[in-house]
């Protein structure tokens, strides 16, 4: 239907939208454990070329409802141009009812409260954050480019316009010595800053990042086993309390061990099927099942 500039990504709950190319590539393309990016130089394109895209869209699926905006942060976009893809996708898809994008805690923070809630009121009402850890040290250690702080202050932002915000973490993204801090940080952050969706990743290298994601590591640094992954999620889920309500997910295809409930409610029930994992056998998702 469309020529995509290849790859192109997309978080899984919008496999089945249409997906738009407002941006190529990634402003913040530096993370030490990201390959999704690397082969591309980020750039917005230019209206007249993502209009069209649109009208080719709207001739093969003009009923098409939802539309994610790629590629990594399409929120890194001014407001005018922002505000004039949404127009046009308004007036070309008359059943039109949710536009999403990736957004970096960045992204967020360099808008102001005003400026989201016209985002949102123009159906730009979800944004994909990957948070990855609560824990600045280890995000310092795999170039994140961001802290607690500037997470949290993008969740408030984002939550004080009435944007939804599906937030990911990286189990495993510390190691076996600093996990307890990286879950613990991030357990304050999400019970301080709760997002509306909390999902889990496993941590999966790719052989060009390999090398780049370890000279940023202690000497001592040594990758979790599965055993590792399930204490970090059983002590994640130990201490979130949130606030409000979030919607928990780790059925993700990287993670060994497919969760899925509502927290705080859902807590006690999570825990039960990790420790069914960790001494029962045929639980967790089989090693050659598993992706990124």
């Amino acid at each position: 239907m469309l020529n995509y500039d290849m790859p192109l990504y997309r978080p899984p709950s919008e496999g089945n939208n249409l997906i738009i190319q407002a941006t190529l590539g990634c402003s913040a393309n530096y993370c030490t454990f990201c390959s999704m990016y690397k082969t591309k130089s980020y750039h917005a394109r230019p209206l007249k070329q993502v209009f069209a895209d649109i009208d080719t869209a709207a001739r093969a699926w003009p009923h098409a409802h939802r539309v994610f905006l790629a590629d990594g942060d399409a929120m890194t976009l001014p407001m005018e141009n922002l505000r004039a893809i949404l127009d046009k996708l308004a007036a070309t898809f008359p059943n039109l009812t949710r536009v999403s994008a990736y957004a970096t805690p960045k992204n967020l923070i360099d808008k102001t409260h005003e400026e989201l809630v016209e985002l949102k009121d123009n159906k730009l009402t979800l944004v994909y954050m990957g948070i990855e850890s609560g824990s600045t040290t280890v995000l310092k250690k795999v170039i994140k480019g961001a802290s607690q702080k500037t997470h949290g202050m993008a969740l408030d932002k984002a939550n004080a316009a009435g944007l939804k915000v599906s937030a990911t973490i990286i189990l495993g993204l510390a190691g076996t010595k600093d996990w307890e801090d990286h879950i613990e940080g991030t357990a304050e952050l999400v019970n301080n800053h709760p997002p509306t969706y909390l999902s889990t990743l496993q941590l999966y290298l790719e052989p060009n990042e390999y090398d780049e994601f370890m000279d940023r590591q202690d000497a001592d640094f040594a990758l979790q086993d599965d055993m590792g992954i399930l204490d970090e999620q059983e002590r994640l889920l130990t201490l979130l309390n949130p606030p409000s309500p979030v919607i928990f997910r780790s059925n993700h295809a990287s993670n060994c061990l497919p969760l899925a409930g509502n927290l705080p409610k859902d807590n006690a029930k999570l825990l039960e099927i990790i420790s069914q994992a960790k001494h029962q056998s045929g639980i967790m998702r089989p090693a050659f099942e598993r992706r990124f």
